[in-house]
């Protein structure tokens, strides 16, 4: 039997998180959990981001070379 949760019981559950950190805190809380996702993706992405970027530097590199 899946546990499904509806929208009353996710009300009900924010309410009593709000309630026990306070917003202040919660807001910092999410702002600090939203920051620590992006750097997960740019982690994900930064090897490919970075090895695209080598061979455009590369060819800038070696057309200043020959001027």
């Amino acid at each position: 039997m899946p546990f499904r949760l509806g929208p009353t019981e996710l009300i009900i559950i924010l309410l009593i998180i709000i309630l026990l950190f306070g917003p202040g805190r919660l807001s910092k809380t999410a702002g600090e959990f939203g920051k620590g996702i992006r750097a997960f993706r740019d982690g994900l992405k930064g090897p490919e981001a970075t090895t695209e970027a080598k061979p455009a530097e590369q060819k800038n590199d070696s057309a200043e070379g020959k001027s």
